[in-house]
Parts: structure tokens; C-alpha cells; sequence
């Protein structure tokens, strides 16, 4: 008999949903466009190279940023969240997309910090809260990270959070009118529980110093 792979639980994955997921020093919540609008905008406006790589958004206009804001917060596909400081200002958003239930199979993707998250612990806080929600909750079995191939700082996030690099996709997308190759990278779920612990010890309020600065930087497991 020829191989073939072993068997897994074959029963769908749920959709993501309106949760709140709270952590030490925020909070990553489901996207109500008229309750963080305001202060994503405030957070973003005049920052236009978050936006560099993503598909769509703009923080040019407020008007064009508030209808972007608002077509996330409906998008059926996409579930788009609000990351949020423990003022309760929303700081930035990501969204689990590409999402296939009977395969098990989601990616988090989206990914706009504001200057004001960036290199912070409730930026990397985020990226664990909803890792361990879709993994743990929701029980996916691939977690998947693409970036497009310029994108050096995706691509060093995304090792940083403990994704295995899987490849390059060659003339993937075309974005604005460019080319884009993707990179793709994932964790599965029997790789999570390692990657769970190495973001908690990096979290913990004893890896800080007084200033905030880190004593142990994020590894890979």
C-alpha cells in the first residue's frame, strides 16, 4: 500500500468570534468600527508607511480611513480585531484570515501597529493572545504568517514569534498594482505549546527592567 499521512481528527474548525481576549497590557478585542475608529485614527493618521504592504487602508484621509476601519469591522471573511492599551485606546489592528474550518487551517494576517504599539510588550502580548486563541480555543492545527518578500520586518517578526519559514511563492499577488511574492510561514499546533511557553517568559513583568526594556529577548523554542 502506497504511504499516506496519519490520522488526525478530521471534525471542522469554528469560525472566530467576538471575543475579548485580555491580557497584562492590553487588550485584542473583535473590531466594532464605531467604538475604536476614533482612536485608531488618532493612532495611525499621518503614519502612511504601516500601510506599505497592505493591500488596502490609508491613514491619509480620515473619511477614506473611517469607511476602511468600517468595511473591517463587516468583513464576513476576515475577522479583524482591535489591539488596545489598558487605557482602552485601540492602538492598532489585526485580523485570522485565509480561513478553512474543515482543513484546520488559519492565518493571522492584516497587521497594522501604530508607531504607539510597535516595539512594545502589548505588541508581541497581541500576537500571543490570538495565537493561543485560534491554537487553543478554536483548536486550528496550521497557523499560518505571509508577508510579501520586501517585507524585511514581517519576515523578522514573524521568526521572532517562532514561525517556521516554509518558502517563497513567486509572483503570488499583484498589490497596488506591483508584484508580490509571498513568504510563508506557520506554526503548527504540536509546535505551540514550546512557542506558548517562550512568550510567556518573555511577558512576564520580571524580564522587564524599571525603564520597560527587556533582560531576555523573544526566542525561538
Amino acid at each position: 500500500m502506497p504511504p499516506v499521512g496519519e490520522a488526525v481528527d478530521a471534525t471542522p474548525a469554528p469560525m472566530p468570534g467576538a471575543v475579548t481576549l485580555k491580557g497584562r497590557y492590553g487588550t485584542v478585542e473583535r473590531l466594532p468600527a464605531a467604538r475604536h475608529g476614533a482612536s485608531l485614527w488618532t493612532a495611525m493618521r499621518g503614519h502612511h508607511r504601516i500601510w506599505t504592504y497592505i493591500p488596502a487602508g490609508t491613514s491619509i484621509d480620515e473619511a477614506a480611513f473611517r469607511g476602511y476601519i468600517e468595511s473591517c469591522a463587516q468583513n464576513k471573511e476576515r475577522i479583524f480585531y482591535a489591539v488596545t492599551d489598558t487605557a482602552g485606546n485601540a492602538v492598532g489592528i489585526l485580523a485570522l484570515m485565509e480561513i478553512r474550518p474543515a482543513m484546520r487551517v488559519i492565518e493571522v494576517g492584516n497587521i497594522v501597529y501604530s508607531p504607539s504599539l510597535q516595539r512594545t510588550p502589548l505588541g508581541t502580548e497581541a500576537q500571543y493572545l490570538i495565537a493561543r486563541y485560534a491554537i487553543e480555543t478554536l483548536g486550528y492545527r496550521r497557523y499560518e504568517w505571509k508577508c510579501d518578500s520586501m517585507n524585511a520586518a514581517s519576515k523578522r517578526a514573524a521568526k521572532r514569534y517562532g514561525f517556521t519559514y516554509e518558502g517563497t511563492f513567486r509572483q503570488h499577488m499583484i498589490v497596488k498594482g506591483r508584484n508580490r511574492d509571498t513568504a510563508w510561514f506557520s506554526i503548527l499546533d504540536s509546535e505551540w505549546p514550546a512557542r506558548r511557553a517562550v512568550f510567556e517568559r518573555w511577558l512576564a513583568p520580571e524580564n522587564f527592567d524599571r525603564d520597560g526594556r527587556q533582560k531576555t529577548s523573544l526566542g525561538v523554542a
